[in-house]
């Protein structure tokens, strides 16, 4: 009994050229040859995935800084702030904060003066 002939070189041709395609624009033999550029590309994956937690982070802290800046313009700390406002039971986020303290100051300090008023009572 005779078996067919199976040839397998598309399937990891087509592999290897997938991993060449991603690594286009890499410097050096990152991008051409076979064995760097796969190890290339996990690496950039590893950092792909961190730096997708690290953007987190670093969006949080600057929206701190900026609520911040803000509030210290109405005798008020970040933290003095952020506490009235849960005392306040304003349930604002931070993002929306920054972006208030940024574009538009007049509605933040009107929350502000309510923060103040209402944490007073």
């Amino acid at each position: 009994m005779n078996m067919t002939r199976v040839k397998r070189g598309k399937t990891s041709l087509k592999r290897r050229k997938k991993v060449l395609k991603q690594t286009k624009g890499f410097r050096g033999g990152r991008k051409s040859k076979e064995r760097q550029a796969k190890t290339a590309l996990n690496h950039a994956g590893v950092h792909a995935f961190h730096d997708r937690r690290k953007k987190k982070r670093v969006f949080r802290k600057s929206w701190q800084i900026k609520i911040n800046a803000a509030s210290r313009q109405h005798g008020l700390s970040y933290s003095q702030f952020i506490n009235a406002l849960k005392k306040a039971d304003i349930g604002l986020d931070r993002k929306i904060m920054a972006d208030l303290a940024e574009n538009h100051p007049e509605i933040f300090a009107k929350i502000l003066e309510q923060t103040k008023t209402k944490s007073k009572k």
